[in-house]
């Protein structure tokens, strides 16, 4: 199938397989990498995944001709994230299962700079997370910015205060000499 944005949303829209299968090849890998960063456990984003795709099978017929899909796709798990996070607010069980152990295996120093990210990570802010992971994404600054529902411009300040704040709790872990703290991570 010719994958050009105009004839995939035309074969979305008409509900052919062959688009919608050219686009799932496509986005899968970035896509999934995004709601599994989000969600930090793989059972709850191989969840979200299957539910975007499963919204874009239902609601493909309406696709605008002059759609980013990529934007869309990346508007959709972001929404069904925050959907997720909404009902884990109100399922105080699910606070169990945020224990779970990194399957990560390396050398020492990898590990232990890994955990001193991901502490930093954890500490992050659903907002913070979401911008770090979507410029890490192989969306542009506008499809970003539209998956957020704001300019470019916003987007890119957004970002850096992340990055700041980041950057600003991995120091602190380096500071306090916390396990997982890495000197090297500058």
């Amino acid at each position: 199938m010719n994958a050009d944005p105009r004839s995939l949303i035309e074969g979305l829209r008409r509900a052919d397989p062959l688009a919608f299968e050219t686009l799932y090849e496509r986005e899968k890998a970035g896509l999934y990498g995004f709601v599994l960063r989000l969600a930090r456990d793989h059972h709850v984003a191989a969840d979200l995944f299957q539910n975007v795709w499963l919204k874009l099978a239902r609601h493909s017929a309406r696709l605008r001709e002059d759609s980013n899909l990529r934007a869309w796709l990346y508007t959709v798990a972001r929404r069904e994230y925050l959907s997720f996070r909404r009902a884990q607010a109100l399922d105080l069980s699910r606070v169990l299962v945020l224990g779970i152990e990194s399957e990560a295996e390396g050398s020492e120093e990898h590990d232990l700079g890994l955990m001193a990210l991901g502490n930093a990570w954890g500490l992050s802010s659903d907002a913070d997370r979401e911008v770090l992971l979507l410029a890490a994404s192989a969306l542009e600054t506008e499809a970003a910015a539209q998956v957020l529902g704001i300019s470019g411009a916003a987007f890119r300040q957004r970002l850096a205060r992340a990055r700041r704040r980041l950057a600003a709790r991995l120091e602190a872990t380096n500071d306090a000499g916390l396990p997982g703290s890495v000197k090297a991570v500058r």
